[in-house]
């Protein structure tokens, strides 16, 4: 979604036909090693989550036919979105500390959804056990979708879920959102408080989206694209539609998105160990 929302604009500013080519597969990974392999030319870009970039390098069960830091050249970050704590809104839990509390009293019996065994949200789920010490039920579905259902028809007490899936629902009050995992609230949910504010000291996990470029492709071409890309994502009515969905635009610098790459293989590699992902 993202994506396609950008990439119609973007071609604009460069003067081309930007096509989204979609390729699921091993989590990303597949997309992911197609552009390493791709002519360094400008002509293929990689528009990814984190998740083909920090946390599959880790994952044991994916097999990558590329090297993260080695085969890609960073381009810039789009955007970084928080998982966001959202409980029903019949649920007696209002807070991150009444949360703790239910699922102390009952260890193991508070259940939260993710859309699947290590993804962002089941990682940053088992994160927030380890740093306040809860037992809680992971329960992990195919995809945000089935989670959010999983959630209203009460089959779990929680869900862990990046902004644009809960927002209708919490706007229309069907769900509520407790906290957001950031270490900055949302634009798009300023009355919902970070896990910091609620207690849990430094706490800031976030998915994030950038966009890459097979390595060796020439720095001028890279800063023509860059260019682009914050032109299009810091100017409405991509901008405005960004904000809106919870994923406030965020450019970088292809030094700094290198950085948190480095940084985020090892904040992650130690999220799946404690997840148990790789068992």
């Amino acid at each position: 979604v993202l994506a396609r929302m950008i990439g119609q604009k973007m071609g604009e500013h460069l003067g081309q036909t930007v096509i989204i080519d979609t390729r699921p597969g091993a989590s990303g990974s597949l997309g992911t090693g197609l552009t390493a392999r791709a002519s360094p030319d400008g002509y293929t870009l990689l528009f990814t989550s984190l998740s083909p970039i920090v946390i599959n390098v880790s994952v044991s069960s994916i097999k990558l036919s590329y090297n993260p830091e080695k085969d890609l050249a960073p381009i810039s970050v789009i955007t970084k979105v928080p998982s966001v704590f959202t409980v029903h809104s019949d649920s007696s839990v209002r807070t991150v500390k009444d949360l703790i509390a239910t699922a102390r009293a009952a260890p193991g019996k508070l259940s939260y959804g993710s859309s699947g065994v290590g993804s962002v949200n089941h990682l940053i789920g088992e994160m927030f056990k380890a740093a306040t010490g809860v037992d809680m039920l992971h329960v992990p579905y195919k995809g945000a979708g089935q989670g959010l259902m999983g959630l209203m028809t009460k089959e779990v007490n929680m869900i862990l879920a990046a902004p644009p899936a809960i927002l209708p629902h919490t706007r229309s009050g069907q769900l509520r959102a407790l906290a957001v995992s950031s270490a900055k609230r949302s634009p798009a949910l300023p009355n919902t408080p970070t896990i910091s504010e609620s207690g849990i000291s430094e706490f800031d996990l976030s998915a994030w989206y950038c966009l890459m470029a097979p390595a060796g492709t020439p720095r001028p071409i890279i800063d023509t694209i860059r260019s682009a890309l914050i032109k299009t994502i810091t100017t409405s009515p991509v901008s405005d539609r960004l904000i809106a969905e919870g994923a406030a635009p965020e450019p970088t610098t292809p030094e700094e998105l290198a950085k948190l790459i480095r940084s985020d293989i090892k904040t992650w590699a130690k999220a799946v160990e404690i997840s148990g992902a790789n068992r």
